[in-house]
């Protein structure tokens, strides 16, 4: 049901689809889509909650068998980027905010919560900890945006490295705990 969801969501509005159009697609019956989900919105919650789920996955394993690493380490955030590229229609729709409302927080969110729990800045700051994981998880948004509106024309790697050198303007490096 969610690849069908999302291969409908392709060439129409959400709103514009009927759950018989779904599990005509899945070929499944309603019996079965209402055992699992209320409406379309809740299988569409369920598809970008496992998208942000790899998401937090590879973003662990960018700092993966790590003790420090340097902001402007460009491998901690190119499996961010890979991720984010090897999904692009669904991360569209979740950074986009457009389909699912508050979509961007929980990309951000699920960003911040391994941040905040699995990772300690080196060096001391002025600012609060939290108020510097808002505006860098926040600011990258708005990175990830520009790159979707660009249709993802700038490789992965390259979008890394000047993530990397956003980051190393803004701090040093991290501890993971």
């Amino acid at each position: 049901m969610k690849t069908a969801l999302l291969d409908l969501l392709e060439q129409k509005y959400l709103h514009e689809l009927s759950i018989t159009e779904v599990t005509k697609e899945a070929d499944c019956n309603r019996v079965t889509f209402y055992s699992h989900y209320r409406d379309l919105n809740a299988l569409l919650e369920a598809i970008v909650a496992d998208h942000l789920d790899g998401l937090t996955a590879h973003f662990r394993k960018s700092f993966e068998g790590r003790e420090r690493f340097s902001s402007t380490d460009v491998e901690r955030h190119l499996p961010i980027f890979e991720y984010i590229y090897q999904n692009q229609f669904i991360f569209s729709l979740i950074i986009k905010g457009e389909v699912l409302p508050g979509s961007q927080n929980l990309f951000c969110e699920s960003l911040m919560r391994v941040s905040t729990i699995e990772l300690k800045l080196e060096e001391e700051t002025d600012i609060e900890i939290p108020t510097l994981n808002y505006f860098v998880t926040y600011g990258s948004l708005g990175f990830f945006l520009y790159w979707i509106n660009q249709n993802f024309s700038t490789p992965p790697e390259a979008m890394a490295e000047k993530l990397a050198v956003l980051h190393g303007k803004m701090y040093g490096g991290a501890i993971v705990l």
